[in-house]
């Protein structure tokens, strides 16, 4: 795996605004992908997501959110370190966990993507929104948007549609901030009892997702008008 940072990214400070994620750029705070895609979540996934907490009770509803929090946080944290070549351990249970899925991320993910341009990379669209991807890199030959994910158990394609919209909003930035031409996104996935799944989206697939997420774009700020 070759390290060839070629872009330059900017430094830039998270803050909670109104309970909000944003990103101070440049003395601008933005909001961040997460952010828009939360506010502008359909009715139909809110109600899911509530009748979901219902079902298993409010407080190990929110063990479940916490616990993969945690997971999620400590294998990016893990494979990050692995990438840029520092050696990190974490000896919590959670820690363990998570080298064990990171492992299956770099076996299996991660021996696809020959060169990396960056790591942790703030991306922005001035004016609009921030956000920080995993990776930009060679991915099966292709320049790539990539994210990594943890979860409880496997996911379909068709559940996902939030993580697809969010590597096309980081490609969008990308492609003003660099004046690159990326088209195409990965999601490198790992359940806690280490299975695999890697969706990729790009060509007229990735159209789709960027103008899903200048709609959502259009729908917070008219929110906040």
């Amino acid at each position: 795996m070759i390290l060839n940072f070629k872009y330059k990214y900017p430094k830039s400070m998270r803050e909670v605004i109104e309970g909000k994620r944003h990103y101070s750029i440049d003395q601008d705070k933005l909001p961040s992908v997460t952010t828009i895609l939360s506010a502008t979540q359909s009715a139909e996934k809110r109600e899911k997501l509530a009748a979901w907490r219902k079902r298993e009770g409010e407080a190990r509803a929110t063990r479940i959110v916490e616990q993969s929090g945690a997971r999620g946080t400590a294998m990016h944290k893990i494979l990050e370190k692995y990438i840029i070549g520092d050696g990190y351990m974490d000896l919590t249970t959670v820690g363990q966990e998570a080298h064990n899925m990171a492992k299956v991320v770099i076996e299996q993910g991660l021996c696809h993507v020959p060169e990396i341009y960056g790591t942790e990379c703030t991306l922005y669209y001035p004016g609009l929104y921030a956000g920080q991807t995993d990776l930009i890199a060679n991915h099966k030959g292709d320049m790539a948007v990539i994210d990594f994910k943890q979860t409880n158990k496997p996911k379909r394609r068709e559940w996902i549609e939030d993580y697809c919209i969010q590597l096309a909003a980081y490609t969008m930035a990308h492609n003003y901030m660099h004046k690159t031409n990326i088209s195409k996104g990965v999601i490198m996935m790992c359940s806690k009892d280490n299975f695999y799944q890697e969706f990729i989206i790009q060509g007229l697939e990735m159209k789709k997702y960027m103008h899903m997420f200048l709609k959502r774009i259009d729908e917070y700020y008219e929110e906040l008008r």
